[in-house]
Formats: structure tokens, sequence, C-alpha cells
């Protein structure tokens, strides 16, 4: 597991992944619908960053993919690893928002 903070892509793919495994393309999918189609990541980028959450453990090929699943596909996973990196993630960028909030409403900078 990593203790760096994910790029926003890794982000994106691990929590398209916590509803259960899926295939490059339907990572893809659940990327699209998060950004309403405007922000997915090319295809190339996305199999890049695939291979470097698998090297790093986050992911895995799932052994058992959903019964319905196109054989001819691979389906990754989330790990515990990736689970924890995402959730970790996720409470940095909860707390650097705090601290920006806080400063805001302090008077620190311009507020909307």
């Amino acid at each position: 597991m990593t203790a760096s903070p994910l790029t926003p892509l890794s982000l994106h793919i691990l929590l398209s992944l916590v509803p259960s495994s899926s295939h490059g393309y339907g990572i893809l999918k659940r990327i699209e619908e998060r950004f309403g189609g405007g922000e997915a990541p090319s295809t190339g980028a996305l199999y890049l960053a695939l291979q470097r959450l698998e090297r790093e453990g986050l992911i895995e090929l799932d052994p058992s993919p959903p019964a319905e699943a196109d054989a001819r596909r691979r389906y990754w996973a989330l790990t515990p690893g990736g689970r924890e990196a995402a959730r970790a993630e996720l409470d940095r960028m909860e707390l650097l928002l705090a601290d920006e909030a806080v400063r805001l409403l302090r008077g620190g900078g311009r507020g909307v």
C-alpha cells in the first residue's frame, strides 16, 4: 500500500471498484458517470493506472468475477489495502477542505 497521496485518476479507479469488481471499460464508464461524461480519462491512461495500482497491491485481478462476466475480459477488484488507501485519501482531502473552510471563515481569504 502507498502512503503518499493518490492521483485523482487512481482515487476514481479505486472508488469505482467499491461496489464490485469490473473490467476496464466498466471502470471507465463508472468514472464517466461520476463526472457526467466530461472528465473521463483516455483508455491508455486508464490501463497504465490499472497496471500501477495492481503493482502497488491496491487492486488485483478478480479470481471469481461476476456470474455475467465476459470471459474475454480481465476484471479487477479492490484489495483491502486499496480500500484503506482510498479511505485514507478521502480523509486527507476532508482535512484539507476543513482547514480551508476554517481559514475562509476566519477572514483569511475571500469567501463565496
